[in-house]
């Protein structure tokens, strides 16, 4: 529960601070950190680790 209140906090601040432009960026942050965590343990691993 206290990840829902994060993310709430966080588009509350967005919304008041008039930062939306934060949103992709971060949300594009989160899928690449996925993207790493999910192909650590794969064949694909060294390919992924070559883009950056």
């Amino acid at each position: 529960m206290a990840k829902f209140k994060i993310i709430a906090e966080y588009l509350h601040f967005l919304g008041s601070h008039k930062k939306w432009w934060l949103l992709p960026i971060v949300i594009i942050l989160m899928a690449l950190g996925l993207l790493i965590v999910l192909t650590q343990g794969s064949a694909l691993a060294p390919f992924i680790y070559t883009i950056f």
